[in-house]
């Protein structure tokens, strides 16, 4: 169907080769000459085991995130809060830059997720083909089974449930924990769910430290009217991208798109992408002879 699609739009027909594999044939593309670059989107310990199989290819990888959001005193309280349950919560958390982590300076905390949690709470919840659902089921039982499991775990050792937290099947419910600690593997790996954290901050240098206390560098995001926090974050965060008063799941195709630490190496975006493809050849020439 992704082919006939593409045939629709006028691409031409060698412009696009789909060959669905077994994993053992696909192990073979590892070692063949033929093949001179693999670009692997998915799961950071398949990604870095292929690049190391592959070690004379030229290998991208788009990879897992752990995706934080910093919201200082002076960030527009509403606007964050929208912006970031949307991140957190749109295809049910499912996004490699969803936003998992939250930091909140304490002079807005108690406000902020108030409100954050009070949307968590009105999300509409349906068909995932409605336009009108907001938060649907995950990709199967056994994955909502696991992100269960995790809150369970972060509860267990101390973490407060906000709200969410109960599953149904493949569906589970928009869930904010607080009283987190980055131990915890809601906080520590990639959650992949509707699941969000929140912690606080009184100083932003330790906000920035807290966010880049993670293997994972893919996207950040950071609220805030301070142009010294801004130009900050955009330094000290250890990420492929740092998106200033938007999610970090703000992304565009034609911009540099990849990360840093377990989240990958090289980057996609239309261009980008072409240069990651592309071996540069330097030429010589000396007209006189």
């Amino acid at each position: 169907m992704l082919g006939e699609a593409f045939l629709t739009c006028g691409l031409p027909k060698t412009a696009l080769q789909v060959v669905p594999m077994e994993i053992e044939e696909i192990d073979l593309l590892l070692t063949d000459e033929r093949v001179s670059m693999i670009s692997f989107t998915g799961s950071a310990e398949v990604g870095w085991k292929l690049r190391e199989r592959a070690a004379r290819k030229m290998v991208t990888l788009e990879l897992g995130g752990n995706a934080p959001v910093i919201v200082d005193e002076s960030a527009d309280l509403a606007y964050s809060v929208e912006r970031t349950s949307i991140a957190a919560f749109s295809y049910a958390g499912q996004v490699c830059i969803s936003a998992q982590r939250i930091f909140l300076h304490e002079r807005i905390a108690d406000d902020w997720t108030s409100r954050f949690v009070e949307r968590a709470r009105s999300l509409r919840t349906g068909d995932p083909l409605d336009e009108a659902t907001e938060l649907s089921v995950m990709i199967n039982e056994e994955a909502a089974r696991r992100a269960e499991g995790w809150v369970n775990e972060a509860v267990a050792a101390g973490a407060r449930l906000l709200c969410g937290g109960q599953r149904r099947g493949a569906f589970l419910e928009a869930t904010v924990l607080t009283d987190v600690h980055s131990e915890m593997r809601v906080c520590s790996e990639e959650v992949f769910a509707p699941i969000a954290t929140i912690q606080t901050f009184r100083d932003f240098a330790d906000a920035l430290t807290e966010a880049n206390n993670t293997r994972y560098g893919l996207q950040a995001g950071v609220f805030t009217r301070d142009m010294q926090h801004a130009f900050r974050a955009a330094e000290d965060l250890e990420y492929g991208g740092v998106i200033i008063n938007d999610s970090p799941a703000f992304r565009v195709d034609n911009m540099p798109y990849g990360g840093v630490k377990l989240s990958g190496a090289g980057r996609e975006g239309v261009r980008y992408a072409m240069e990651e493809m592309t071996e540069p050849r330097m030429i010589v020439l000396d007209p006189e002879h």
